[in-house]
């Protein structure tokens, strides 16, 4: 068995664990691997364009925004967006700051019929310290993984 497939695995097997209705939960790190890896696999970050410009964003990342900067809007074209630029039959990982966005994108892409709809575990910066400081504790950034300002 090959590590995309041991990385498929577990990510399935959070999936069922958590009773997500998509493929499956990965982290930065088996994103990454699997985006390496996987000439089918394509990420799609949802974070607003005003975080991408801000904190940063990941190199050949799809950006469709979930919700709109200010007030954070839900975009309401968001499943035009998606249909029109992604296709249904790629292994697609859902990226926001902390998880919580691309949870719901990828909720919204099963029911759209994407059958390999990832969510990406601790998104781009991850959970807040008590100091509510991000890229400390997990997340894209802190597991070292390539991205730009």
């Amino acid at each position: 068995m090959s590590n995309l497939d041991v990385i498929l695995q577990l990510a399935q097997k959070r999936a069922s664990d958590n009773s997500f209705p998509y493929a499956g939960g990965l982290t930065p790190r088996e994103a990454f691997e699997l985006l390496q890896g996987n000439p089918e696999a394509i990420l799609v970050d949802v974070r607003t364009q005003a975080e991408l410009e801000l904190v940063g964003r990941v190199p050949n990342a799809t950006n469709i925004e979930w919700a709109t900067y200010p007030g954070m809007v839900k975009n309401q074209d968001f499943t035009n967006q998606l249909t029109d630029k992604v296709d249904k039959n790629l292994t697609v990982i859902f990226m926001c700051r902390t998880g919580g966005r691309s949870h719901n994108a990828a909720v919204v892409a099963k029911q759209l019929g994407f059958d390999k709809a990832y969510n990406m575990l601790e998104g781009f910066e991850g959970e807040a310290n008590e100091l509510k400081q991000r890229t400390l504790i997990n997340g894209w950034k802190h597991a070292g993984l390539p991205w730009t300002n």
